[in-house]
């Protein structure tokens, strides 16, 4: 079930036309040097998003499929600060989610959170 409603996420995005936005922005991932909120986002030691997130520039078997893919992030997140908020404690918005309080628990810094952040909403 969790696999299908990442499916119907990825379909929802793409039925919003933003298909070539998205694989726009997956080759822009692939092509520019690596960002240090790419190390920590993919790192299993620190902010570890692919156990649950999917995105571009990965391969699908490194990707979790237990919360919304990692796509089309300016367009889903307009406002910059309340994505910041929801890596930094994502049970304010939503106490039943299964995204570890980032900010809260002290798993990231404020810099590092914000290197997530910076790289994140670049896909």
């Amino acid at each position: 079930m969790r696999k299908s409603i990442s499916l119907l996420m990825v379909a929802l995005v793409m039925g919003a036309g933003v298909t070539g936005s998205v694989w726009a922005a997956e080759a822009k991932t692939e092509a520019k040097k690596e960002m240090p909120g790419q190390a920590l986002a993919f790192s299993n030691k620190k902010g570890n998003c692919l156990a649950c997130h999917a995105m571009p520039g990965t391969k699908a078997e490194m990707a979790g499929s237990i919360a919304p893919p990692l796509i089309a992030m300016k367009l889903r997140w307009p406002d910059r600060a309340k994505l910041r908020a929801q890596v930094w404690d994502a049970t304010a918005a939503n106490p039943q989610t299964s995204m570890p309080p980032m900010g809260k628990h002290e798993i990231l810094s404020e810099e590092e959170i914000d290197q997530v952040v910076d790289f994140i909403y670049t896909l």
